[in-house]
């Protein structure tokens, strides 16, 4: 063997037994989200979906041990995100974050991201902008683009020409509004105007008169999920626009059973897009709602969040597989990059360029389903990228 052999060949051994210490080491996830408050049970929904990959996987994964450390953060608060971000990174080592409910949060823990090569893993927040904060952001469930663009489409081949737009006052809600109205419009639909709604007051009554005197033919409308959806549908009832002829259109968050349970009979016929429906018939999503049932102890039914959650937890699995355990930040986010997943969702992946997933979008209506008000999907968008980054 002459030297330069023998160099590669030591080199070599040294990284096989370098990856194989970090292999057995454990390896520390820290989720950050929305644990207490009005918001609450958005994170408990995260936190119910990665239990759910748990109880399906197990806690390790490639010769690692998966830790979770959890920072709640009350709600759409990114000082808190922040300081959950920094104790989690400096005191508590991960070498992985994950979570974020909230755009804000995740916006304001990326540069955190980017300055540490911490993997960042968003398992909800759907802004657009998100990765192109931090080369080490990934991103598993959804943006508002990706579900409003094609609503805009779809509403105006179904003859609904002139709609009112109604959203929460914060990005996420105007971002949907953006990619509504350049479907809807470029298709040949007219606005009859918009309303920014208070993400905090919940009493939607005295905008929706106004929207029932416009008189349009739909109302495109995005809040952010649990009471919020529920008390929007009692008032659309209350006012009567479903029985004035006007429809209720709107993207992800609209059909999470507990919603559609609790809103009863007024959500019935209401139409929305999205990247996950509870009913949706897979075996990969009959074993999730199983799991999911099983973590939450009946207490909840699985929605969005929880999938994308769970599917956020895959991400992760199947990168530490291909890295056979190496953890550096710039190591796996390039495992990341290209993966295909069989999701709860039906078919997904994660775009190798722009690190954000691509998913079927599908359009669900709410029908009575054994007394039951439940989202029936009905028509579907196979493979849609996220169109709304070479706006920014």
């Amino acid at each position: 063997m002459n030297f330069k052999t023998w160099i590669a060949t030591a080199a070599g051994l040294m990284l096989a037994v370098g990856a194989s210490a970090q292999a057995d080491k454990e390896l520390r996830v820290g989720v950050v989200g929305s644990l207490s408050g009005v918001y609450g049970v958005g994170g408990k929904q995260m936190q119910n979906g990665i239990n759910a990959f748990l109880k399906l996987n197990g806690d390790e994964v490639a010769g690692r041990k998966i830790t979770l450390i959890y920072r709640d953060t009350g709600g759409p608060n990114p000082d808190s995100a922040k300081r959950a971000a920094q104790e989690l990174i400096a005191r508590d080592k991960v070498e992985v974050l994950a979570g974020f409910d909230f755009t804000p949060s995740a916006l304001a823990v990326a540069p955190l991201s980017a300055q540490a090569k911490v993997p960042m893993i968003v398992m909800n927040a759907a802004t657009s902008i998100i990765p192109t904060k931090s080369p080490y952001i990934v991103r598993s469930s959804f943006t508002t683009a990706q579900t409003s663009f094609p609503l805009g489409q779809w509403a105006y081949k179904q003859g609904l020409k002139n709609v009112y737009i109604t959203v929460a006052d914060f990005a996420p809600g105007h971002e949907a509004a953006l990619w509504f109205k350049k479907s809807f419009e470029a298709a040949g639909g007219k606005i009859a105007g918009e309303l920014a709604l208070p993400v905090t007051n919940f009493d939607y009554a005295p905008f929706l008169q106004r929207v029932k005197d416009a008189k349009p033919d739909a109302v495109f409308a995005f809040l952010p999920v649990g009471e919020p959806v529920i008390l929007y549908y009692k008032a659309w009832a209350d006012r009567g626009l479903g029985a004035a002829g006007i429809k209720l259109i709107s993207p992800e968050g609209w059909v999470d059973s507990d919603v559609l349970r609790a809103a009863g009979p007024a959500a019935v016929g209401a139409v929305s897009t999205g990247f996950y429906t509870p009913s949706h018939d897979s075996k990969r999503n009959k074993a999730f709602i199983g799991a999911y049932q099983s973590v939450a102890g009946g207490q909840m039914d699985a929605n969005y969040l929880a999938v994308g959650a769970f599917d956020g937890m895959a991400v992760l699995y199947e990168a530490l597989k291909k890295t056979k355990g190496v953890s550096d930040g710039d190591t796996l986010v390039a495992a990341m990059k290209g993966l295909t997943l069989d999701s709860p969702r039906g078919p997904m992946s994660i775009d190798a360029e722009t690190r954000d997933v691509v998913n079927t979008v599908y359009v669900r209506r709410v029908e009575l389903v054994k007394g039951v008000p439940t989202a029936v999907e009905f028509d579907k968008f196979d493979a849609v990228k996220d169109m709304g980054k070479p706006a920014q």
